[in-house]
């Protein structure tokens, strides 16, 4: 019998989210930054990103204690144009200041019908999808994205220049599923590698290539080597297009400016992020538009499948159908994090 799943406690959403503000305020944090925060990670969870999700305490927590980010920043919000609104994280946690964006993103498009935010002065955010579902049940599309340490090369380069920028799309659906879209531009995620150097799995040899710049299945070369990006040489130019976007107009840093939490955990990353929202009711009805998303997603699902074992799908579906399963069911969180997770939120 697995041992390691027998010790393994289920908690359901609430429990999962007092945890984790209790663990972030245990690194400092104020009790409403750190219940956004928790938000962010435990979505992510829900959503089967493990690798986004609360588990991110342990490099967060590590960060925050040396001083690399800070623990209660002066976060502050400027409206450049009736559409456009900057925010300075203050070297923030990540989810913190994603948060604080959205917020303003989604104030603007409110009274606008398009909000655009720029924030700089951030880390680590986690995973889109979170933001991107919260944007969607309040009734704006979203295009969502950050820049990254990096860890891709160039195109036809040999060294790492630009990060693995995550872009996100989200239409939502008035009564029904959002459409969800949450991508890294490379073909796997880095922590991916990491959890497989951890078990001690092979990869596969599309993810990565070692530091030559050959492609390889070994996860320790891979982490010393570079991403792949999904498409060749289309994703370079999408990951370059994000990291304009959240870096360079933002005011965060950008490309090699982008400093390595790992190589340099006390020193502030400058990461920036963007969040462009559509109100979609400035566009028709909701039961118009209802009717729409239902339509477009009865189309691809219509289609026979291939397989008769694997459905056609629409993007979120599997995030969505996970999200649901674990507000039903709870989740087992790893035994590791959870026992961070505590020791963090005993701290008086």
């Amino acid at each position: 019998m697995n041992t390691t799943i027998e010790k393994q406690r289920v908690l359901r959403e609430p429990e999962l989210l007092e945890l984790g503000t209790r663990a972030f305020e245990g690194l400092g944090l104020a009790h409403e930054d750190a219940r956004d925060v928790a938000r962010i990670l435990v979505m992510a969870d829900l959503f089967g990103l493990s690798t986004h999700g609360l588990g991110r305490i342990e490099s967060y927590g590590e960060r925050l204690g040396v001083g690399g980010i800070q623990a209660r920043p002066r976060i502050t919000r400027e409206q450049r144009a009736p559409a456009i609104v900057c925010i300075d994280g203050d070297n923030g946690v990540g989810p913190l200041v994603g948060m604080r964006a959205l917020e303003a993103a989604m104030d603007t498009a409110r009274q606008t019908g398009v909000g655009v935010a720029f924030a700089r002065g951030s880390n680590h955010f986690g995973p889109v999808s979170p933001y991107s579902l919260i944007a969607a049940e309040a009734g704006f599309a979203s295009i969502i994205g950050s820049n990254a340490t990096t860890t891709i090369a160039p195109w036809g380069g040999s060294d790492a220049r630009l990060g693995n920028s995550p872009v996100g799309f989200a239409v939502p659906n008035p009564g029904g599923r959002p459409f969800l879209l949450d991508m890294a531009i490379s073909v796997a995620a880095r922590a991916k590698i990491r959890n497989a150097l951890k078990r001690g799995d092979a990869i596969p040899v599309t993810w990565a290539t070692d530091k030559a710049g050959r492609t390889t299945t070994d996860p320790a070369a891979a982490l010393e080597g570079f991403l792949l990006p999904i498409g060749g040489h289309k994703g370079y130019g999408l990951a370059l297009l994000v990291d304009l976007f959240a870096g360079l107009l933002s005011g965060a840093a950008y490309l090699t400016h982008v400093k390595s939490w790992v190589d340099a955990p006390d020193e502030p990353q400058n990461l920036g992020h963007f969040f462009i929202l559509i109100d979609t009711r400035h566009l028709g009805s909701t039961i118009w538009f209802a009717q729409r998303m239902n339509d477009f997603a009865a189309i691809l699902h219509g289609s026979p499948p291939a397989e008769a074992s694997r459905p056609v799908l629409v993007p979120g579906e599997i995030e969505l159908d996970n999200l649901a399963r674990h507000r039903r069911d709870g989740l087992a969180l790893d035994p590791a994090v959870l026992a961070l997770l505590e020791e963090h939120a005993a701290k008086p």
